[in-house]
């Protein structure tokens, strides 16, 4: 579905990423983990085309992604960021059908899929009248999904979608995306630095330090066969201090 193919990016003197290679399989959901500034949000903005890569290459269903290709290809990527990153002059339901009206959908088509993601967020279908700043920030959150799912995307993107939000709003959302990504068999790139959620989310994680992929694998093996000292660390850190078993290096 997506490959990365020896890619690096700096910035001034800070190099984002090294050399980092990596497939991503379809229709199963690859979490990119690790401390901040490792890089990962570099390189799903880089796999989006929203960042040129200083060498190396992403390809997407065989096609080279650049910000200059990129263009074409965005239909067919959804994308959701931190805070929703939605149009506060819009209504809910403007922002999610955006795209849509720009590429001539009819009213009804819109409507019916308008409802379809409704039913599959759990937003409440009186909520599309209503402004972001009429929202709560999980519910931006879930007009920002539909959003990126209004074109049935072949890939969902997804960097730190969660991040802002208070832990039991981020718990019934983590529940719910992990029902959608099954319900839709979506193939699924989500940032995040909380190894619980690349856990309960993620088939396949990868864990990252200063641009550099240390480990890729399943959360079982990360925590049962870390490659390195950082790994267990890494691990160990986002642990219970209340008696959990450590990981071993």
């Amino acid at each position: 579905m997506l490959e990365v193919k020896s890619v690096s990016k700096s910035f001034g003197a800070t190099k984002a990423l090294d050399q980092v290679s990596l497939d991503i399989a379809p229709e199963q959901t690859t979490v990119l983990i690790g401390p901040s500034g490792c890089g990962k949000s570099t390189l799903l903005r880089i796999m989006m085309g929203l960042l040129a890569s200083d060498s190396g290459e992403v390809r997407f269903l065989g096609a080279a992604v650049t910000p200059q290709t990129a263009q074409p290809l965005r239909p067919k990527m959804g994308y959701v960021i931190q805070d929703g990153g939605l149009f506060p002059h819009l209504t809910a339901a403007a922002n999610v059908s955006l795209t849509a009206r720009y590429l001539g959908w009819e009213k009804p088509r819109i409507r019916e899929r308008l409802e379809e993601l409704s039913s599959l967020t759990r937003f409440p279908m009186d909520g599309l009248d209503r402004y972001p700043v009429q929202l709560s920030g999980g519910q931006r959150q879930r007009v920002s999904l539909m959003r990126s799912l209004m074109l049935d995307p072949k890939v969902l993107l997804l960097d730190e979608p969660l991040g802002a939000l208070d832990p039991m709003i981020r718990h019934e959302l983590q529940r719910d995306l992990r029902n959608i990504f099954r319900t839709l068999a979506k193939t699924v790139v989500m940032v995040t630095h909380d190894m619980c959620e690349a856990s309960y989310l993620g088939q396949q994680l990868v864990l990252m330090r200063e641009g550099r992929i240390v480990q890729i694998g399943t959360s079982v093996q990360l925590m049962n066969q870390p490659v390195e000292r950082f790994v267990a660390d890494f691990v160990n850190a986002q642990k219970s201090p209340l008696g959990d078993q450590e990981v071993a290096a």
